[in-house]
């Protein structure tokens, strides 16, 4: 899609401002400072992961509205790497400068009742849900739905976090299980999906400038245990009318937002060969660090294009690349005392990379870092990467 108006691009030597420091804003302020641009990031953490490598931090949680302010202040422009900022801190950063994305595209993708809502409501096709505010509606969805069913808290949690499952093992008591469902909801608000039955999870990146320019990447295929991203590959092995499919969908779902910035579509393909929307990210995706390395533009350098209205990078893959999520668990013995990994071997897998984020105190669960891998196919890529993984 062309530009369609004659916005005014915020060119290199500006200073771009993030809400949070972890990874993500780490790897968008590296790709950043590569164009030229100084970074600011406010983050609750002193230590984040983006500290070492932006101009400056603030110290300050996602609801502190005045040192949104302060942080917006001194930018020419604000984007996020985290959907937890409260709506107070948009609206104070957005007094001093553009915020990108916008406060009403976070108010809808913050809280996964409404999301889905408003997926459902523009016509976007989701799966069977129900939401819910008690242990009562909780049974009852669950009862409506067949039984077999994912909860998921409304606000927060993400990587497993805020998240139960019922009707997955066998003997198991009913009763049981919905209690433990409830306490992963946090005893409050949340949504309960229908199992589906899947042939792959997908998700489908599109980056659109306030111009109205729109680029949209090929699908990346995703690989998820224990409710955790483990690996990803793009391209994804799909049809290429289903990834046309997915790609419009992502498209006109950015298209309806009047999307300011990149957003991640996680999708599921069913084994009936329907595409479903799952969850919406207004912000770089785990799914597409591959990116970097199997495109002509990397998901973070898409960002700052959008975000600064300059005309968005090809989207083309040059080469199959895949991830493989590096957790503390790597970083710790089984009685959990530290090891130290053997990168070294890992490295010593013909096309891998080392991405390692400076996060401190590994626990279980935690992304530390990540493994690329190239190959002349998908399939290679993904085997290289695993490989490797062993190797540590």
């Amino acid at each position: 899609m062309s530009r369609t108006s004659t916005a005014s691009p915020i060119l290199p030597g500006s200073t771009i401002g993030i809400f949070g420091g972890g990874q993500l804003g780490r790897m968008t302020a590296m790709a950043a400072r590569a164009m030229g641009y100084r970074i600011q990031v406010l983050d609750p953490d002193p230590a984040c992961p983006a500290r070492f490598v932006v101009d400056g931090c603030i110290e300050a949680g996602w609801d502190d509205a005045r040192e949104a302010a302060n942080l917006a202040r001194g930018c020419d422009v604000v984007t996020l790497e985290i959907e937890q900022i409260s709506l107070a801190s948009m609206d104070a950063a957005a007094g001093h400068a553009p915020v990108r994305p916008s406060r009403a595209t976070l108010a809808v993708i913050q809280d996964r009742v409404e999301q889905k809502n408003w997926l459902s409501r523009h016509g976007f096709p989701v799966g069977e849900y129900r939401a819910v505010s008690s242990i009562d509606q909780l049974r009852d969805a669950i009862r409506e739905l067949g039984g077999r069913c994912f909860c998921k808290s409304a606000t927060g949690g993400y990587d497993g976090r805020g998240q139960g499952k019922v009707g997955f093992r066998q003997n198991a008591d009913p009763e049981e299980e919905l209690r433990g469902a409830w306490e992963a909801l946090g005893q409050g608000p949340g949504i309960v999906e229908k199992a589906i039955e899947l042939e792959r999870e997908i998700s489908v990146l599109v980056a659109r400038t306030p111009s109205g320019e729109v680029k949209v990447y090929p699908a990346a295929w995703n690989y998820h245990e224990n409710q955790i991203l483990a690996w990803s590959v793009m391209p994804a092995p799909l049809s290429a009318a289903m990834d046309a499919e997915a790609r419009k969908l992502a498209e006109s779902i950015a298209d309806t937002f009047q999307l300011e910035g990149i957003l991640a579509v996680e999708m599921f393909i069913t084994a009936a060969g329907q595409v479903l929307v799952n969850e919406l990210a207004p912000r770089p995706h785990n799914s597409y660090h591959a990116s970097e390395r199997a495109c002509v533009t990397s998901q973070f350098e898409q960002l700052v294009r959008a975000i600064c209205d300059l005309p968005l990078g090809e989207v083309d893959v040059v080469q199959p690349c895949a991830i493989a999520n590096l957790l503390g668990d790597v970083w710790l013995n089984e009685d959990g005392s530290p090891r130290e990994p053997h990168f070294d071997r890992a490295l010593s897998v013909p096309g891998v990379r080392l991405h390692l984020y400076e996060k401190h105190r590994p626990r279980h669960g935690r992304k530390m870092g990540h493994l690329s891998g190239v190959g002349a196919t998908p399939e290679e890529a993904v085997a290289a990467v695993l490989r490797a993984q062993e190797l540590l």
